[in-house]
């Protein structure tokens, strides 16, 4: 019977960490060249070796393996959970902190070597009808002009940018984006307490695996 649950929770474990594997490596590769993306990939490459851990440790039934897993997750859902923590705690500086950085990045905008973060913005002052992180006036610093991306226009046409202010959106970004995350506060929470639950099984099924393939060792000895 202890081996028919380890079978089963063997199984399990792998199935785990295939979903868990396979979610990360697709999140990694959806943001090329933005500097968020670059950490992104980072974490999915780090959270890949876990889960590479975790399947062979599932399928070989190794002790060592398995332990290692729930340890390297265990340490990854703890700093999750700290981040968030701090995240909460230090609102007011992070924002403060993230527009002066948004509006260094503007400077980057249309160069070499930065068209994930050109792209980044042309999408979101298209998509959320809004113009520089403060206000358009953000990008007269930038061109060191009266002037704006074409994505900021009301109406799309080339060097549209260059027409009058009163041709352009007059929303700022930050502010549009944070209050439609605020708007979509529920959808980001169930995100985040899925994340956290798919987590917690992967936790419990290596555990469980864990104290079984040692129960089953002891039996045998």
């Amino acid at each position: 019977m202890a081996r028919g649950c380890l079978q089963g929770v063997k199984y399990l474990m792998f199935a785990f960490n295939l979903l868990f594997w396979g979610n990360f490596a697709t999140l990694s590769s959806s943001f090329p060249s933005l500097s968020a993306a670059n950490l992104l990939i980072v974490t999915g490459t780090f959270v890949m070796a876990i889960g590479f851990v975790g399947c062979i440790g599932a399928i070989k039934e190794n002790k060592c393996l398995l332990l290692t897993f729930f340890v390297l997750l265990l340490l990854v859902f703890l700093l999750e959970a700290t981040i968030a923590v701090l995240f909460f705690a230090y609102t007011d500086q992070i924002d403060r902190y993230a527009q002066r950085d948004l509006k260094k990045g503007l400077h980057l905008y249309g160069t070499q070597g930065n068209v994930g973060l050109t792209n980044a913005w042309s999408i979101i002052q298209t998509d959320f009808r809004c113009c520089g992180v403060s206000n358009y006036t953000d990008w007269f610093e930038v061109y060191n002009a009266t002037r704006v991306p074409d994505s900021c226009c009301l109406e799309f046409s080339e060097s549209c940018g260059l027409h009058a202010p009163g041709t352009w959106w007059k929303a700022p970004c930050y502010e549009t984006v944070k209050m439609w995350l605020q708007e979509n506060l529920l959808a980001v929470g169930v995100f985040g307490l899925c994340t956290a639950l798919v987590q917690i099984l992967g936790l419990t099924f290596a555990m469980t695996m864990y104290c079984q393939v040692v129960k089953a060792d002891t039996y045998c000895a």
